[in-house]
């Protein structure tokens, strides 16, 4: 049966290109490689189809792996790659303890001053939650430093009867402050635990330019965008491009791009975007977001790709099923085609226990969208990878979630010309 979607060609999917965006993380790709590996192995005995990867073929690109599978009958090779950004994640993640302090404080200013943190909890507390966290606990750290720091000098003021008082008060601040500091180094060091200065860099990186994207994101931007362009010019079915997280929004200028500067071939391979737990209000709000604004008006009026957003309430660093087209005040007066926000409805999909399992651990969560489920709807990460239908065939008519949030929020509307 066909499935031309927009003019573009598509019967049943046999081979297909998939880009994948993660968010921001310093983390070498090969962990999202492990992570296909596992989930889609453990997916594949639950459903009840063939699935296997292996090393890329010659069309991938830096790095990536081949996937092969069989569902319902039909036999579908997938190349998927990740958009590597991990470099520049790293590089804004340099900062020292006091640097980050600093940071903490530009970053809230800048939130609260623009009135856009008070416009976010209008939307969802969970994601405003996840950002307020690294500020509690920054501070948090910061006064049980100070504690340990006083505690310190009074204690050595105390226990110091054959010094002078001059003395003892300044024996008590150099053992208090290297204390203090070195309590603060402790926190550091363990961040892999705490997640506050890896959260503090994530939002910092965003609002540092008011919303605008760094020189060096837009260049590697664009070399995501030359990368798609090629695979959308060869003979495969489908392009996928798949954003998660805050590599949502990379993902809608990307294609926002490629779309304007007319690189998406008519009668071509089928585009499709997955944006999956976005958080793309945290960006779009901001003063200077005029780019992504511009980026999701054009984007959402589109007829060349098929745009479905997945998130879920139960994804507290997310904005869940918040249109973000229509929240951040962009969506066109006639023609808004997109996109499609279906929740991944984590409490039917996951069996009580391991939704149990899983309620409170909020980052875990936010990364179920490339898990497995147990009781899979019409969202399997792996079938529309790597199976036979292409994303606009799989949501064909499919009604957006009831619970979806479409009025706008933002105080800041204005796009780029």
């Amino acid at each position: 049966m066909s499935d031309v979607v927009n003019g573009q060609r598509g019967v049943a999917v046999k081979t297909r290109r998939v880009f994948y965006i993660p968010g921001y993380d310093p983390f070498p790709p090969r962990r999202y490689r492990e992570l296909y590996r596992r989930e889609s192995a453990l997916q594949a005995k639950i459903s009840g189809y063939e699935i296997a990867l292996a090393p890329k073929s010659a069309r991938g690109g830096d790095f990536g792996w081949h996937i092969r599978a069989t569902i319902g009958g039909q036999r579908t090779e997938t190349d998927m790659d990740v958009l590597v950004w991990s470099d520049i994640v790293r590089d804004s993640m340099g900062a020292g303890i006091a640097a980050t302090y600093a940071q903490m404080a530009r970053t809230a200013w800048i939130y609260i001053a623009s009135g856009t943190l008070w416009r976010l909890m209008w939307l969802r507390k969970g994601p405003v939650i996840a950002a307020l966290y690294p500020v509690v606990m920054l501070l948090g750290q910061l006064a049980l430093a100070l504690a340990l720091m006083w505690l310190t000098m009074a204690a050595v003021r105390q226990l110091s009867f054959g010094l002078a008082q001059g003395w003892a008060h300044a024996l008590g601040l150099v053992a208090g402050a290297g204390l203090g500091i070195g309590l603060l180094h402790w926190f550091r060091a363990r961040d892999g635990r705490f997640l506050a200065y890896y959260l503090m860099h994530d939002y910092a990186f965003s609002a540092r330019h008011r919303g605008a994207n760094p020189p060096a994101l837009e260049a590697r931007m664009a070399e995501f965008g030359d990368k798609i362009a090629q695979a959308l010019a060869s003979d495969v079915d489908e392009v996928l491009v798949i954003g998660h997280s805050s590599g949502a929004h990379l993902a809608v200028s990307i294609l926002a791009d490629l779309i304007r500067a007319g690189r998406v071939p008519a009668g071509g391979a089928a585009l499709g975007f997955l944006s999956l737990g976005q958080v793309i209000p945290m960006v779009s709000f901001l003063p200077e977001a005029t780019r992504l604004r511009r980026d999701l008006h054009d984007l959402s009026r589109s007829d060349q790709l098929a745009w479905i957003d997945i998130s879920a309430p139960g994804d507290g660093c997310s904005f869940a099923l918040c249109d973000p087209v229509a929240v951040s005040g962009v969506a066109p007066d006639h023609g808004k085609r997109w996109p499609l926000v279906v929740s991944a409805a984590f409490t039917k999909t996951l069996r009580p226990e391991t939704w149990a399992a899983l309620r409170w651990r909020f980052f875990r969560l936010h990364f179920q969208y490339l898990c497995a489920f147990d009781a899979p709807g019409d969202y399997d990460y792996f079938q529309i990878t790597a199976g036979p239908k292409t994303l606009a065939a799989r949501y064909a008519g499919r009604a957006p979630s009831r619970s979806r949030v479409d009025v706008a929020a933002s105080r800041y509307t204005g796009r780029a010309a």
